[in-house]
């Protein structure tokens, strides 16, 4: 009970961590490209977790792990970075957070086929409720609906999340949850620096002082610390119960934006909250 406690806990925090993420990568990418910002973030973590690795003394993963570990490295450190930074170039950030109401499901599909979870029908149905009452109120908050390259790449992003935080929140249970993020960017390490170096703007002095604090920020915290307490979060408490603490997420992501905004923050949008917070608590409860 401690643990599962403890596990909601640590997911909580990496989900308020998360949340900046989006409106952090869209002032980013207002000044670089998707290509440098998605291999810059990846390199100054990789580096940042390739020293705590070595001061620590970590051993190397075991050989079964290697392949796991590129399976986290191919969702949270490059195909979700990427392809939302794609999408930004298309859609607004608040319209991108509209996604992220589906990486619960997500995550719970992948817990069930990667990690062999088995969630009661119960759960299902309260994860689908919040799913589907963030997504349509997301949906009313941005507009009308229509497809464009924008929500092609998010369901990707999307898709490639759910399966990295899947995979991870599994090899945590034995390796450690800082200790696989720290792995999966070691092991992307020599190609981001590579990446980096080949798309680096020409003279940083352009660059605005809020878009280097979004690299910051997505580089330190969404792509490591965050991790931290998130992987680990995981493999205390279930992939596909802890991750419905994304449900969270938009809600958090909105607040941010209606703070840097200055924007009123509605009843509606406090109504879905407690909502929100109703379902996790019930899947919670039936998981």
């Amino acid at each position: 009970m401690k643990s599962l406690s403890s596990g909601w806990i640590n997911g909580f925090i990496g989900v308020v961590i998360f949340a900046g993420s989006l409106p952090a990568t869209r002032v980013a990418v207002m000044d670089f490209s998707p290509t440098f910002l998605t291999a810059a973030r990846a390199a100054i973590a990789g580096l940042l977790g390739l020293a705590l690795v070595l001061l620590s003394r970590q051993k190397l993963p075991q050989k079964k792990d290697w392949l796991s570990l590129f399976y986290v490295a191919i969702g949270v450190v490059i195909g979700f970075p990427l392809f939302t930074a794609l999408a930004l170039q298309y859609v607004s950030a608040a319209h991108t957070i509209v996604f992220v109401g589906l990486l619960p499901l997500a995550t719970a599909i992948f817990g069930v086929l990667r990690g062999g979870e088995r969630p009661n029908l119960v759960f299902w149905l309260f994860a689908i409720l919040g799913g589907a009452l963030v997504f349509g109120f997301m949906l009313i908050q941005t507009g009308t609906w229509s497809f464009n390259y924008g929500d092609l790449f998010m369901l990707l992003a999307i898709l490639l999340c759910g399966f990295g935080y899947a995979e991870g929140g599994q090899l945590s249970k034995h390796l450690g949850g800082w200790q696989v993020i720290c792995w999966a960017l070691i092991l992307t390490l020599p190609i981001m620096l590579l990446v980096s170096y080949l798309y680096m703007p020409v003279s940083f002095d352009q660059i605005s002082i809020s878009a280097k604090l979004g690299l910051a920020y997505v580089s330190l915290f969404s792509m490591l610390i965050g991790f931290f307490f998130w992987y680990k979060g995981l493999a205390q408490g279930g992939i596909a119960t802890v991750g419905q603490l994304q449900l969270l997420q938009p809600i958090f992501g909105l607040i941010i934006a209606a703070v840097l905004l200055h924007e009123q923050v509605s009843i509606a949008m406090f109504a879905v909250t407690v909502a929100v917070i109703a379902c996790v608590a019930c899947a919670k409860k039936f998981a």
